[in-house]
Protein backbone atom coordinates (compact mmCIF):
# COMPACT_ATOMS: atom_id res chain seq x y z
CA UNK A 1 0.00 0.00 0.00
CA UNK A 2 1.36 3.44 -0.89
CA UNK A 3 2.37 5.96 1.79
CA UNK A 4 -0.37 8.29 0.51
CA UNK A 5 -3.09 5.68 1.08
CA UNK A 6 -1.67 4.78 4.49
CA UNK A 7 -1.56 8.43 5.52
CA UNK A 8 -5.12 8.92 4.27
CA UNK A 9 -6.35 5.95 6.24
CA UNK A 10 -4.57 7.01 9.42
CA UNK A 11 -6.16 10.43 9.06
CA UNK A 12 -9.61 8.90 8.73
CA UNK A 13 -9.02 6.71 11.79
CA UNK A 14 -7.88 9.73 13.79
CA UNK A 15 -10.84 11.84 12.63
CA UNK A 16 -13.32 9.14 13.52
CA UNK A 17 -11.77 8.70 16.97
CA UNK A 18 -11.80 12.40 17.74
CA UNK A 19 -15.36 12.73 16.48
CA UNK A 20 -16.44 9.89 18.74
CA UNK A 21 -14.86 11.56 21.76
CA UNK A 22 -16.18 15.03 21.01
CA UNK A 23 -19.58 16.27 22.15
CA UNK A 24 -22.30 16.49 19.53
CA UNK A 25 -22.48 19.89 17.84
CA UNK A 26 -25.23 22.25 18.88
CA UNK A 27 -27.80 23.62 16.48
CA UNK A 28 -25.98 26.95 16.35
CA UNK A 29 -22.79 25.22 15.25
CA UNK A 30 -24.70 23.49 12.48
CA UNK A 31 -26.51 26.55 11.19
CA UNK A 32 -23.73 29.12 11.21
CA UNK A 33 -22.99 32.20 13.33
CA UNK A 34 -24.07 32.44 16.95
CA UNK A 35 -27.64 33.58 17.42
CA UNK A 36 -28.17 36.94 19.07
CA UNK A 37 -30.41 35.21 21.62
CA UNK A 38 -27.51 33.13 22.94
CA UNK A 39 -25.22 34.47 25.66
CA UNK A 40 -21.85 35.76 24.54
CA UNK A 41 -18.71 36.17 26.65
CA UNK A 42 -19.08 39.36 28.67
CA UNK A 43 -16.31 41.90 28.91
CA UNK A 44 -17.44 42.56 32.49
CA UNK A 45 -16.89 38.92 33.59
CA UNK A 46 -14.78 38.74 36.74
CA UNK A 47 -11.14 38.15 35.70
CA UNK A 48 -9.03 35.52 37.41
CA UNK A 49 -6.15 36.50 39.67
CA UNK A 50 -3.67 35.41 37.00
CA UNK A 51 -5.40 37.62 34.44
CA UNK A 52 -5.31 40.56 36.83
CA UNK A 53 -1.60 40.11 37.56
CA UNK A 54 -0.80 39.70 33.87
CA UNK A 55 -2.62 42.96 33.12
CA UNK A 56 -0.22 44.98 35.29
CA UNK A 57 2.47 46.93 33.44
CA UNK A 58 5.91 47.89 34.82
CA UNK A 59 4.57 51.11 36.35
CA UNK A 60 1.67 49.22 37.97
CA UNK A 61 4.00 46.63 39.47
CA UNK A 62 6.32 49.27 40.92
CA UNK A 63 3.37 51.22 42.36
CA UNK A 64 1.94 48.01 43.83
CA UNK A 65 5.14 47.34 45.80
CA UNK A 66 5.66 50.99 46.82
CA UNK A 67 2.11 51.35 48.15
CA UNK A 68 2.36 48.12 50.13
CA UNK A 69 5.69 49.06 51.70
CA UNK A 70 4.35 52.45 52.78
CA UNK A 71 0.90 51.47 54.01
CA UNK A 72 0.53 47.73 54.80
CA UNK A 73 -0.36 47.03 58.43
CA UNK A 74 2.46 44.50 58.86
CA UNK A 75 5.74 45.98 57.54
CA UNK A 76 7.64 42.75 58.35
CA UNK A 77 5.66 40.97 55.63
CA UNK A 78 6.90 43.40 52.95
CA UNK A 79 10.63 43.31 53.58
CA UNK A 80 13.02 42.84 50.68
CA UNK A 81 13.58 39.23 51.79
CA UNK A 82 9.85 38.50 51.81
CA UNK A 83 9.46 40.14 48.42
CA UNK A 84 12.28 37.99 47.07
CA UNK A 85 10.64 34.86 48.51
CA UNK A 86 7.37 35.86 46.86
CA UNK A 87 9.21 36.33 43.57
CA UNK A 88 10.81 32.88 43.81
CA UNK A 89 7.49 31.28 44.76
CA UNK A 90 5.77 33.01 41.86
CA UNK A 91 8.42 31.92 39.36
CA UNK A 92 8.23 28.31 40.54
CA UNK A 93 4.45 28.42 40.11
CA UNK A 94 4.57 30.12 36.71
CA UNK A 95 7.44 28.02 35.31
CA UNK A 96 6.83 24.55 36.80
CA UNK A 97 8.66 22.74 33.98
CA UNK A 98 11.42 25.29 33.57
CA UNK A 99 12.52 26.09 37.13
CA UNK A 100 12.81 23.71 40.08
CA UNK A 101 14.11 24.10 43.63
CA UNK A 102 16.06 21.04 44.78
CA UNK A 103 16.38 19.91 48.38
CA UNK A 104 20.11 19.30 47.88
CA UNK A 105 22.87 20.03 45.41
CA UNK A 106 22.36 16.65 43.80
CA UNK A 107 18.98 14.97 43.58
CA UNK A 108 19.05 11.15 43.90
CA UNK A 109 19.04 9.42 40.54
CA UNK A 110 15.93 7.39 39.77
CA UNK A 111 16.38 3.66 39.23
CA UNK A 112 16.75 2.92 35.51
CA UNK A 113 13.70 1.45 33.81
CA UNK A 114 14.52 -1.78 31.95
CA UNK A 115 13.87 -2.54 28.30
CA UNK A 116 11.07 -4.95 27.50
CA UNK A 117 9.99 -6.49 24.20
CA UNK A 118 7.71 -9.24 22.94
CA UNK A 119 5.74 -10.39 19.92
CA UNK A 120 2.02 -9.89 20.53
CA UNK A 121 -0.44 -12.16 18.75
CA UNK A 122 2.36 -13.63 16.68
CA UNK A 123 2.43 -10.61 14.35
CA UNK A 124 2.90 -7.27 16.16
CA UNK A 125 6.19 -6.30 17.73
CA UNK A 126 6.12 -4.44 21.04
CA UNK A 127 9.14 -2.65 22.55
CA UNK A 128 9.16 -0.61 25.76
CA UNK A 129 12.38 1.40 25.56
CA UNK A 130 12.65 2.24 29.26
CA UNK A 131 15.58 4.42 30.27
CA UNK A 132 17.50 5.64 27.22
CA UNK A 133 20.86 4.08 28.14
CA UNK A 134 23.42 1.82 26.46
CA UNK A 135 22.06 -1.42 27.91
CA UNK A 136 18.55 -0.74 26.66
CA UNK A 137 19.85 0.35 23.24
CA UNK A 138 21.60 -3.01 22.85
CA UNK A 139 18.40 -4.76 23.95
CA UNK A 140 16.44 -2.80 21.33
CA UNK A 141 18.86 -3.85 18.58
CA UNK A 142 18.50 -7.48 19.62
CA UNK A 143 14.70 -7.25 19.65
CA UNK A 144 14.54 -5.56 16.24
CA UNK A 145 16.86 -8.20 14.79
CA UNK A 146 14.55 -10.91 16.11
CA UNK A 147 11.48 -9.18 14.65
CA UNK A 148 13.22 -8.88 11.27
CA UNK A 149 13.92 -12.63 11.25
CA UNK A 150 10.20 -13.24 11.83
CA UNK A 151 9.25 -10.67 9.16
CA UNK A 152 7.34 -8.46 11.58
CA UNK A 153 5.89 -5.44 9.78
CA UNK A 154 4.04 -3.72 12.64
CA UNK A 155 5.75 -2.27 15.70
CA UNK A 156 4.48 -0.51 18.82
CA UNK A 157 7.12 1.69 20.48
CA UNK A 158 6.21 2.32 24.12
CA UNK A 159 7.78 5.49 25.55
CA UNK A 160 5.67 5.54 28.71
CA UNK A 161 8.67 4.62 30.87
CA UNK A 162 11.27 6.79 29.12
CA UNK A 163 12.27 9.79 31.21
CA UNK A 164 14.73 12.62 30.70
CA UNK A 165 18.45 11.96 30.20
CA UNK A 166 21.37 14.34 29.85
CA UNK A 167 23.11 12.22 27.17
CA UNK A 168 21.23 13.51 24.12
CA UNK A 169 23.62 11.90 21.64
CA UNK A 170 22.96 8.46 23.13
CA UNK A 171 19.21 9.09 23.35
CA UNK A 172 18.96 9.99 19.68
CA UNK A 173 20.52 6.63 18.83
CA UNK A 174 17.16 5.07 19.70
CA UNK A 175 15.41 7.26 17.13
CA UNK A 176 18.01 6.40 14.48
CA UNK A 177 16.68 2.83 14.49
CA UNK A 178 13.49 4.16 12.91
CA UNK A 179 14.23 7.50 11.20
CA UNK A 180 15.67 7.93 7.67
CA UNK A 181 19.41 8.43 7.27
CA UNK A 182 20.51 12.04 6.89
CA UNK A 183 17.41 13.50 8.53
CA UNK A 184 17.34 15.72 11.64
CA UNK A 185 15.93 14.03 14.73
CA UNK A 186 16.00 17.02 17.03
CA UNK A 187 17.59 20.43 17.50
CA UNK A 188 18.67 21.90 20.83
CA UNK A 189 18.14 25.64 20.71
CA UNK A 190 19.65 28.02 23.23
CA UNK A 191 18.77 31.72 23.71
CA UNK A 192 19.35 34.11 20.81
CA UNK A 193 22.97 34.50 19.80
CA UNK A 194 24.08 30.96 20.60
CA UNK A 195 24.59 28.18 18.08
CA UNK A 196 22.02 25.40 17.81
CA UNK A 197 23.03 21.76 18.29
CA UNK A 198 21.57 19.50 15.64
CA UNK A 199 21.26 15.72 15.98
CA UNK A 200 20.94 13.93 12.65
CA UNK A 201 20.61 10.26 11.78
CA UNK A 202 23.82 8.86 10.31
CA UNK A 203 22.61 5.32 9.65
CA UNK A 204 19.92 3.41 7.83
CA UNK A 205 16.87 2.54 9.97
CA UNK A 206 16.66 -0.95 11.43
CA UNK A 207 12.87 -1.05 11.10
CA UNK A 208 10.86 0.26 8.14
CA UNK A 209 7.34 -0.99 8.80
CA UNK A 210 4.27 0.52 10.46
CA UNK A 211 5.02 2.23 13.79
CA UNK A 212 2.71 3.23 16.64
CA UNK A 213 3.99 5.27 19.61
CA UNK A 214 2.63 5.15 23.17
CA UNK A 215 3.23 8.15 25.44
CA UNK A 216 2.00 9.78 28.66
CA UNK A 217 3.19 12.02 31.51
CA UNK A 218 6.09 9.66 32.22
CA UNK A 219 7.41 10.37 28.71
CA UNK A 220 9.88 13.13 29.45
CA UNK A 221 12.79 15.05 27.97
CA UNK A 222 14.36 13.72 24.80
CA UNK A 223 11.81 10.88 24.75
CA UNK A 224 9.24 13.54 23.81
CA UNK A 225 11.41 14.57 20.87
CA UNK A 226 11.76 10.93 19.79
CA UNK A 227 7.97 10.54 19.77
CA UNK A 228 7.60 13.58 17.50
CA UNK A 229 10.41 12.43 15.18
CA UNK A 230 8.69 9.06 14.68
CA UNK A 231 5.43 10.83 13.98
CA UNK A 232 7.12 13.17 11.48
CA UNK A 233 9.18 10.62 9.54
CA UNK A 234 7.23 7.37 10.05
CA UNK A 235 3.67 8.76 10.03
CA UNK A 236 3.35 7.13 13.45
CA UNK A 237 0.26 7.82 15.55
CA UNK A 238 0.98 8.89 19.12
CA UNK A 239 -1.52 7.19 21.43
CA UNK A 240 -2.10 7.86 25.13
CA UNK A 241 -1.85 11.10 27.10
CA UNK A 242 0.09 14.39 26.86
CA UNK A 243 3.79 14.11 27.65
CA UNK A 244 5.62 15.76 30.57
CA UNK A 245 6.54 18.98 28.75
CA UNK A 246 10.20 18.75 29.82
CA UNK A 247 11.82 18.57 26.38
CA UNK A 248 14.65 20.84 27.44
CA UNK A 249 18.29 20.77 28.50
CA UNK A 250 18.67 21.58 32.20
CA UNK A 251 21.47 22.94 34.34
CA UNK A 252 21.87 22.42 38.11
CA UNK A 253 23.47 25.17 40.20
CA UNK A 254 24.14 25.12 43.96
CA UNK A 255 22.65 27.70 46.33
CA UNK A 256 24.60 29.04 49.35
CA UNK A 257 22.59 27.07 51.92
CA UNK A 258 23.15 23.70 50.23
CA UNK A 259 19.96 23.52 48.23
CA UNK A 260 20.02 23.52 44.44
CA UNK A 261 18.45 25.33 41.52
CA UNK A 262 17.58 23.46 38.33
CA UNK A 263 16.50 25.45 35.31
CA UNK A 264 16.07 24.98 31.57
CA UNK A 265 18.92 26.46 29.51
CA UNK A 266 17.86 25.21 26.06
CA UNK A 267 14.72 23.90 24.40
CA UNK A 268 14.30 20.94 22.08
CA UNK A 269 12.88 21.64 18.64
CA UNK A 270 11.11 19.09 16.44
CA UNK A 271 12.13 18.28 12.83
CA UNK A 272 9.45 20.65 11.53
CA UNK A 273 10.89 23.49 13.64
CA UNK A 274 8.38 23.55 16.50
CA UNK A 275 9.51 23.98 20.10
CA UNK A 276 8.47 21.08 22.34
CA UNK A 277 9.03 23.00 25.59
CA UNK A 278 7.07 23.54 27.76
CA UNK A 279 3.81 22.42 26.10
CA UNK A 280 5.00 18.88 25.43
CA UNK A 281 3.39 16.54 22.92
CA UNK A 282 -0.33 15.92 22.60
CA UNK A 283 -1.45 12.46 21.47
CA UNK A 284 -3.18 11.87 18.15
CA UNK A 285 -5.46 9.34 19.83
CA UNK A 286 -6.15 10.32 23.48
CA UNK A 287 -6.66 7.35 25.81
CA UNK A 288 -6.95 7.75 29.58
CA UNK A 289 -5.09 5.46 31.97
CA UNK A 290 -3.88 5.95 35.52
CA UNK A 291 -0.12 6.13 35.97
CA UNK A 292 -0.24 3.87 39.02
CA UNK A 293 -2.03 1.08 37.16
CA UNK A 294 0.32 1.39 34.20
CA UNK A 295 3.38 1.12 36.46
CA UNK A 296 1.87 -1.93 38.15
CA UNK A 297 1.39 -3.58 34.76
CA UNK A 298 4.94 -2.75 33.67
CA UNK A 299 6.31 -4.28 36.86
CA UNK A 300 4.31 -7.49 36.32
CA UNK A 301 4.99 -7.80 32.59
CA UNK A 302 8.51 -9.17 33.06
CA UNK A 303 6.93 -12.36 34.43
CA UNK A 304 3.49 -12.43 32.77
CA UNK A 305 4.10 -10.59 29.51
CA UNK A 306 1.74 -7.89 28.27
CA UNK A 307 -0.90 -10.30 26.95
CA UNK A 308 -2.93 -10.62 30.18
CA UNK A 309 -3.28 -6.84 30.42
CA UNK A 310 -4.41 -6.03 26.88
CA UNK A 311 -7.88 -7.38 26.22
CA UNK A 312 -10.88 -6.89 28.46
CA UNK A 313 -13.16 -9.83 29.19
CA UNK A 314 -15.91 -10.04 26.59
CA UNK A 315 -19.17 -8.40 27.63
CA UNK A 316 -22.38 -10.50 27.25
CA UNK A 317 -24.91 -9.25 24.69
CA UNK A 318 -28.66 -9.63 24.33
CA UNK A 319 -29.60 -12.64 22.19
CA UNK A 320 -32.75 -14.32 20.91
CA UNK A 321 -32.37 -17.10 23.47
CA UNK A 322 -32.10 -14.59 26.33
CA UNK A 323 -35.14 -12.73 25.00
CA UNK A 324 -37.24 -15.93 24.97
CA UNK A 325 -36.02 -16.79 28.45
CA UNK A 326 -36.95 -13.35 29.74
CA UNK A 327 -33.38 -12.54 30.86
CA UNK A 328 -31.06 -9.64 30.08
CA UNK A 329 -27.37 -10.67 30.11
CA UNK A 330 -26.21 -7.08 29.56
CA UNK A 331 -28.05 -5.86 32.66
CA UNK A 332 -26.93 -8.87 34.68
CA UNK A 333 -23.28 -8.27 33.72
CA UNK A 334 -23.55 -4.58 34.66
CA UNK A 335 -25.07 -5.46 38.04
CA UNK A 336 -22.37 -8.05 38.71
CA UNK A 337 -19.64 -5.52 37.86
CA UNK A 338 -21.25 -2.98 40.19
CA UNK A 339 -21.28 -5.54 42.99
CA UNK A 340 -17.61 -6.34 42.40
CA UNK A 341 -16.73 -2.65 42.57
CA UNK A 342 -18.69 -2.40 45.82
CA UNK A 343 -16.53 -5.04 47.49
CA UNK A 344 -13.36 -3.31 48.65
CA UNK A 345 -11.47 -6.60 48.93
CA UNK A 346 -12.00 -7.50 45.25
CA UNK A 347 -10.30 -5.49 42.53
CA UNK A 348 -10.80 -5.72 38.83
CA UNK A 349 -7.71 -7.02 36.96
CA UNK A 350 -5.45 -4.28 35.57
CA UNK A 351 -5.92 -3.42 31.92
CA UNK A 352 -3.82 -1.39 29.45
CA UNK A 353 -6.33 0.45 27.23
CA UNK A 354 -3.53 2.45 25.55
CA UNK A 355 -1.79 -0.64 24.20
CA UNK A 356 -5.15 -2.17 23.29
CA UNK A 357 -6.06 0.92 21.25
CA UNK A 358 -2.73 0.69 19.38
CA UNK A 359 -3.38 -2.96 18.55
CA UNK A 360 -6.89 -2.08 17.39
CA UNK A 361 -5.44 0.47 14.96
CA UNK A 362 -2.86 -2.03 13.69
CA UNK A 363 -5.59 -4.61 13.12
CA UNK A 364 -7.72 -2.06 11.28
CA UNK A 365 -4.80 -1.18 9.02
CA UNK A 366 -4.17 -4.85 8.23
CA UNK A 367 -7.80 -5.27 7.19
CA UNK A 368 -7.56 -2.10 5.08
CA UNK A 369 -4.38 -3.31 3.36
CA UNK A 370 -6.01 -6.59 2.39
CA UNK A 371 -8.72 -4.72 0.56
Amino acid sequence: MSRFLLSTFLTSVLSANLAAQSPAPTSSAQTGPRSSAQPTPSASATPTMEELVNSLGPADLQAFITLLKANFTNPDAITDTELSRATVEGLLARLPRGVMLLAGKESPAAAPSPFYGELIGGRTGYVRLGTLNNANLQALDKALSGFAAKKVNDLIVDLRASSATSDLALATEFAKRFCPKGKTILTVRKPTGRQDRVFDSDREPAFRGLVMVLADKDTSGVAEAIAVALRFYNKALIIGQPTAGRAAEYSDMPLPNGKGLRFAVAEMVSPEGRSLFPEGVKPDLPVEMSLSEKRQIFQSSSEKGMGPFIYETGRPHMSEAALLAGTNPELEAAEAAQQRRGRASEKLPPHDPVLQRALDVVTSLEVYQKH
